[in-house]
């Protein structure tokens, strides 16, 4: 697996732009507001919300942070793989669960790949169960360490990352909540 960090959805992001414009737009927020928030160009989000533009992990999560939302308002809760610089994700499912909003994920890692990921919004916290490999993750300025069978939790409302330590790749279990 080489994750292709031109593109976060590799099974066709058409659906987001959309998303996107409709959320922006229930905020009451301009263009150039979402894109002086989320930290991303204007030309990136307008090419977004036209269709023009594939987005990247790391704009999905900065736009997701800026609105308030989960990753998966931005994907529609689709079934969908979730492509970084080193970190694959699949989607298992997304739930609601009165205060907060969940989504489950496999997570795969190649030996010796690494990525940081911007901040999501207030209160949203990580949590990755280890099935294979070493895995190094959390805050960037504290990351934690586990192998095969153990557990981290983290703060992801700050810049995080996620490396496969080792010669073997990393296989986990990852889930994100997101407080409303």
């Amino acid at each position: 697996m080489t994750p292709d960090p031109a593109t976060a959805l590799p099974g066709g992001s058409d659906h987001v732009g959309p998303r996107i414009r409709a959320l922006r737009e229930e905020r009451g927020m301009s263009l150039s507001a979402l894109a002086r928030a989320a930290g991303v160009g204007k030309a990136t989000l307008s090419g977004l919300e036209a269709g023009t533009r594939n987005p990247t992990l790391d704009t999905l999560h900065s736009v997701a942070a800026a609105l308030g939302v989960a990753l998966t308002a931005l994907v529609e809760g689709r079934p969908a793989r979730i492509v970084g610089r080193a970190v694959r994700i699949d989607l298992l499912r997304a739930f609601d669960d009165g205060p907060a909003t969940y989504e489950l994920y496999r997570m795969q890692i190649p030996a010796g790949a690494s990525q940081v990921s911007p901040a999501h919004h207030p209160g949203v916290t990580e949590h990755a169960t280890v099935f294979a490999g070493c895995l190094r993750a959390g805050p960037v300025e504290a990351p934690g360490r586990a192998e095969a069978g153990g557990f981290l939790e983290w703060a992801a409302d700050v810049p995080h990352g996620y490396a496969a330590e080792g010669t073997a790749d990393v296989h986990a279990s990852l889930l994100i909540r997101y407080p409303r």
